[in-house]
């Protein structure tokens, strides 16, 4: 258990340039609050203590704004920054050194029993206030975009961004190429924004070239030239 508070206070350190000692993180962060009580919550489950587990939850969620099912398994170096208003279902599935950030869903579509939260992957990073919904699989270090809502499997490495969320990359990233906060990287631009801004700069290159024109044929005292088609 120390062991994992030791990797818990480390982790913070590596993903929030805030976090200044460790007396701080371990008294001022409801992030990691609410996973240490999760994984005694989890603990009081699995030895079918199921009131007491869901009571502790639900301490939990009143004093950290974070609401985790005790059923909800949780791998190592779990790290929620800020934290207010995330909600990890029970039959949720997460692996090692994934980030969520506030406002984060991990939510079912549906009323049966049996799995229907998601499966995030190892090193997966979901942005702020992104709904990832049903039994679905996000692969390994995906990164999900912040208000993304999620209802198809993510490839490993992949980017997924809008609503409904769509896959804009897959890069390959590794974990030496650092932490992209907030789930999004600068050179992963939506496609359709991307489009626009050619477009546009396409759009002000010919207006450019028209006055150029313009001005040739009013230095040469020549009004300018008629299209064959005008005045149709």
């Amino acid at each position: 258990m120390f062991r994992h508070l030791r990797e818990d206070i480390s982790v913070i350190f590596e993903r929030d340039p805030a976090a200044r000692t460790a007396w701080e993180v371990l008294t001022c962060y409801p992030g990691l609050h609410a996973v240490l009580v999760h994984r005694l919550a989890h603990r009081l489950w699995a030895l079918r203590l199921r009131w007491f587990a869901r009571f502790l939850a639900y301490l939990s969620r009143a004093v950290t704004g974070i609401e985790i099912h005790p059923a909800a398994t949780i791998g190592r170096r779990f790290f929620i920054d800020h934290g207010m208003g995330v909600v990890i279902g029970e039959t949720a599935e997460i692996g090692d050194d994934c980030t969520l950030y506030h406002g984060v869903t991990l939510g079912g579509t549906s009323w049966q029993k049996g799995k229907r939260h998601p499966t995030l992957g190892n090193g997966v990073i979901v942005g702020a206030g992104a709904k990832i919904l049903g039994p679905i699989q996000v692969g390994d270090r995906a990164k999900i975009g912040s208000n993304a809502v999620v209802v198809h499997d993510v490839p490993v490495l992949a980017t997924a961004v809008g609503i409904p969320a769509r896959v804009i990359a897959a890069d390959g990233a590794s974990p030496d190429k650092g932490f992209a906060a907030y789930a999004l990287t600068r050179d992963l631009d939506d496609p359709v924004v991307q489009a626009l801004s050619e477009l546009e700069a396409r759009t002000m290159l010919q207006e450019a070239r028209l006055a150029e024109l313009a001005e040739l044929f009013a230095a040469r005292g020549e009004p300018p030239r008629k299209s064959a088609g005008a005045g149709r």
